[in-house]
């Protein structure tokens, strides 16, 4: 560790322990969901006192983690938006919604002062993506209730980008406005990316002749993956993949480190970060090699806050040192790698889809994949359906090696399913790839 390290992480952690004894007298006077929490846990607002939060260690020892099942019953028993608003109603101003793959959507509110915070965090994923005046930034998403993509867009705006939203169109028409308008910078999910190419092959449009030099992805794992990257990269010549991610609980949490691709950096400025065991709920520290779950405190989110909020994102600490980039944020290596209740045990192996992603994202020929869980007697089974890219002639030779390369990479003989072209689904936002076999919703 250099001599600065101590130095910046300390001003860091002053910055978040100041944030902090700013916001808890907030809660304690106007927030009824934390209210009675913190006062359960001897926590008193200001900087003296017997109940003042000393310190963060302090802090993660007094206070309880926040669960999603939580604010879910929160909302359930006091509709429709909970308790956790630390303002009178009428001063929200913004609503969204979770994209709510499993179980019932949360809803979001945002006061104007708290989406501001939220815009200059995203404006710093922006900067370190490259992105300034002058940019034209093409958001390919529906405008829906989905957060994500409604922050880069008007933070691009207050960047000074020229912002281009791409709601209400075919893929076709997006990919016309992105040449007619020479975009230099495209946000949208992995998945979707990869699809705009795969358009672009059939309608014949050269993407050689993009302005895109940029690609902002979220929304879902797969952006910090080396095959994902490759394959949008290789669709989009001349364009570097920028990963991120976020949550409508929280807002953005990472931007991908300029030096080094595939690693994030956590907004510290913006949230106190802890990484935990997300089976025993212990610490894990920085630059541990293990797996650990990433518990999220907002320090400017006032509105509507979340204390040791217990996320879900499986990530893996980097070392805490300085980094190529100049930056002291601590560092996620490999991205987002799966979320806790998305891990499957087949068979003696833990698979986490951003696994079967890379796994699958290295063959050439694959156009697009499902993967099938069922359970047998107690234990889970695997099916996977691929769909080869118009160009692939030998399906069965691809059937054998997505089949050998699942038995090489996890020693587990997977069923296999060619399924002809054009087949499967295809998606604009997060990608529902993973299907439980007699359930409603994908897993």
């Amino acid at each position: 560790m250099s001599r600065n390290m101590p130095r910046h992480r300390e001003a860091i952690g002053a910055h978040q322990l100041a944030e902090l004894r700013r916001l808890l007298p907030v809660l304690l006077e106007h927030n009824a969901f934390y209210r009675e929490r913190l006062a359960d846990a001897g926590v008193s607002g200001g900087t003296g006192g017997t109940g003042a939060i000393e310190s963060l260690d302090d802090f993660t020892a007094r206070v309880a983690l926040t669960t999603k099942a939580e604010l879910a019953a929160d909302q359930d028993a006091h509709p429709p938006y909970g308790t956790n608003l630390s303002f009178p109603i009428d001063q929200y101003t913004r609503l969204h919604q979770t994209s709510s793959t499993t179980g019932r959507p949360l809803r979001w509110l945002d006061t104007t002062a708290s989406w501001s915070w939220l815009l200059e965090g995203w404006i710093e994923v922006l900067r370190a993506a490259g992105l300034g005046p002058g940019d034209r930034l093409f958001a390919a998403f529906s405008f829906g209730p989905f957060i994500g993509f409604w922050m880069g867009f008007e933070a691009a705006a207050r960047l000074g980008c020229l912002a281009i939203a791409g709601g209400g169109m075919t893929s076709i028409t997006r990919l016309r406005v992105i040449l007619a308008n020479e975009v230099t910078a495209l946000c949208c999910t992995p998945t979707y990316a990869i699809r705009l190419g795969e358009v672009a092959r059939e309608e014949r449009l050269d993407l050689s002749r993009s302005r895109v030099r940029t690609i902002i992805v979220g929304g879902e794992p797969g952006g910090s993956l080396p095959a994902v990257r490759g394959r949008i990269e290789s669709t989009w010549p001349g364009a570097r993949v920028f990963d991120h991610h976020g949550m409508t609980e929280i807002g953005p949490a990472t931007y991908e480190c300029p030096k080094r691709p595939g690693v994030l950096h956590l907004l510290e400025r913006s949230l106190f970060c802890e990484f935990i065991d997300p089976a025993t709920g212990a610490a894990v520290a920085d630059g541990a090699d293990q797996i650990a779950e990433l518990v999220v405190t907002t320090l400017g989110r006032d509105g509507s806050p979340l204390l040791r909020y217990r996320t879900g994102d499986l990530v893996r600490p980097g070392p805490l040192e300085p980094c190529a980039c100049g930056r002291h944020e601590r560092t996620l290596l490999g991205g987002i790698i799966g979320r806790a209740d998305d891990m499957i045990f087949i068979r003696g192996v833990n698979l986490y889809p951003s696994a079967v992603e890379q796994l699958i994202r290295e063959l050439p020929g694959v156009a697009e994949y499902r993967v099938e869980i069922s359970e047998h007697r107690g234990m889970h089974e695997l099916k996977v359906m691929i769909e080869p890219s118009a160009d692939a002639a030998d399906h069965a030779g691809l059937e054998h090696q997505v089949a050998a390369a699942f038995r090489g990479a996890y020693n587990l003989r997977v069923p296999i399913e060619i399924v002809p072209v054009q087949t499967l689904p295809r998606f604009e936002l997060k990608a529902r790839r993973w299907i439980r076999c007699g359930a409603e919703q994908p897993a």
